[in-house]
Formats: C-alpha cells, structure tokens, sequence
C-alpha cells in the first residue's frame, strides 16, 4: 500500500499566494492524502480564498493568537494522520512531482530533501549545488563551505518530508526566529534519523534580493546564539564557517564595525577557519552588500555558468 502524505502549510495575511501553494500541492502526480493549512490567528481574507479552492482533501485551522509559523506547522502536523508530513511555505510552490520523487528515494529513511530552484529577479539557480556524502554530519555539509558562491550545501523548509512518528516526538522550535528548519534537522540526524535527498529539483523557492523576510532581517547575535547552542554537533570547520560566512555578512551589511573582531576571534578559538572562509569574510567587510550582489548576478549569467548548471539539471532528470 502506498504510504500517505500530509502537507502542512502555515500563512497569514497572503490569500493568494497560500492558495498557488495549496493548488500546487493538489496538482501532486502522487495524490496527498490532506493539505492542512494553518492560519496564524484571524483572517477572514484567507479564509474566504481557501474556501473558494473547492477540494475535500483541504482543510483549515485558524490559529485564536499568533505563535509564530513554527508554531503554526507544529499545530498542523499534530493533526494531521498520514505516514509522512511535508511542509510548505505559503509564498513556495511544488513542482508536480515533487512527492512521487522523494518517496522513490525514501527507503527506510526517516527525513528526505530535495533541490530547489532559488528564483531571484536576477536569476534561478539549483541549489544544492552538492548532496551530502555518506556519514557526512549534516551541521559539517551544511556550512564547511568549499565555494565562493552561495547554494553549494542547503535545505529549506519547503523541501522537508518528515515521517509524522519522528516530527511528533521532536517538533520545531517555537523560541527560534531564525534557522527553525536547519535547527531542526541538524538535531534530528545527530539523534540517528536518516536523511535522503532527492537529486532533482523540485521546489520553487522565492530568494528574492532585498525581500523583508525573518531570515533576512535579524540581528546577527541571535544566529551567534544560535550556532553556539549546537557548537557540539558541529565539526570545527563547519563552525568557522558558519560564523564567518553566514553571520559575518549580516553584521557587514550593517556596518556593525565592532562585530568585526567579535566574530573573527569566535571563528578563530572556537573553529579552524579555512583560507576561503577568511578569504570571504574579508571580502564582506570591504565590499558593500550591493556590489556583492552585482557581482554574484554578473557571474551567475555567464554563460559557461548557465550550460554547467543546464548539464547538471538535465543529468539528473
């Protein structure tokens, strides 16, 4: 018997980007079993947009006071009753066989991932660019950064497939703003839950520049908190370079001068900060956020990059 799927998805205030990601999700060419959406407290606009959708397999929870979308999704998967959860942002939507791919590759795994086509004004690129290798810790994969560019290592929420036993038994932090789904999987795996990735894209994903988005306004000391609050779970490297090259360019892009020896020496004591690692975080200190982003869009549209991306697509479809 084919396993179920449940998908859960938390929104507020956005009636009709929730309803492409609902419509998304009903178009599966493997059949969810239920979409739950999770409106963060009262919201008659959203209401009225679901309602119009006309699917018994979607059905809403209105949230009496707002807790935040983690909050939200943990409220969804509890009441939800398929084998699998997946999770989906409501300004995210999902290729049509999305689901059928990742259980093709699920196995006796206890999470699986996907790639995702990161869209900007700029540009769409795949990331990840690699997949994890065998018995690589997934905190190690993540942010022991070989590339100058960014999307070599990620997983974002929209990707996420969880089996429902697993995320029942450790549900999403509801005290983080910021890194709530790589929190998450990074805690499980260090537990023994197994992880696979299914090598196509699958997801789109909207990375657009200059977007207010909690992950992209934050104060930088919260992500400092943070990854200290994991340091053991981590190899050194990959902690230097989280420090450097994540929390690095949100202190740069402020100016916050005084972050600048505050950060190095944390990556320095506590990491081993590669060549690059360093190389990067200099480069984020001199150079304005803006001409980075010219420069990355500059490189991105050449076209030796466009046909190595379009080979690497293709191979895997």
């Amino acid at each position: 018997m084919a396993e179920s799927v449940s998908v859960v998805i938390p929104t507020r205030n956005r009636p009709l980007l929730v309803v492409r990601a609902v419509r998304s999700v009903l178009a599966q060419t493997h059949p969810v079993k239920e979409v739950v959406v999770v409106i963060d407290g009262a919201d008659d606009a959203t209401v009225e947009a679901l309602e119009a959708v006309g699917d018994a397999r979607l059905r809403w929870i209105v949230l009496q006071e707002r807790g935040g979308s983690n909050h939200a999704r943990n409220a969804g998967a509890q009441s939800s009753s398929s084998d699998w959860i997946a999770f989906l942002d409501d300004d995210d939507e999902w290729l049509p066989r999305k689901i059928e791919m990742q259980l093709a590759v699920a196995g006796d795994c206890d999470v699986v991932s996907c790639r995702f086509f990161a869209q900007s004004s700029n540009d769409i690129m795949i990331w990840p660019k690699r997949l994890p290798a065998a018995r690589e810790k997934f905190g190690d994969y993540l942010f022991a950064r070989h590339s100058i560019f960014n999307g070599e290592a990620a997983i974002i929420t929209s990707t996420l497939m969880v089996r429902r036993d697993l995320f029942c038994a450790m549900p999403f932090s509801t005290t983080l703003r910021r890194h709530q789904d790589t929190d998450w999987v990074i805690r499980a795996t260090s537990r023994g839950a197994r992880i696979a990735y299914a090598p196509q894209a699958l997801v789109k994903f909207d990375d657009e520049t200059g977007r207010v988005r909690i992950s992209t306004s934050y104060d930088w000391r919260q992500s400092l908190e943070w990854i200290r609050s994991i340091q053991s779970l981590l190899g050194q490297r990959a902690y230097a370079g989280f420090v450097l090259t994540s929390i690095g360019p949100a202190a740069s892009d402020k100016r916050q001068w005084r972050a600048f020896s505050l950060l190095l020496r944390e990556a320095l004591t506590k990491g081993r900060p590669t060549f690059l690692h360093l190389a990067l975080y200099l480069g984020m200190w001199i150079f304005p956020q803006n001409t980075r982003q010219r420069l990355r869009a500059a490189v991105s549209t050449l076209p030796w990059r466009k046909t190595m991306m379009l080979r690497r697509q293709e191979s895997r479809t």
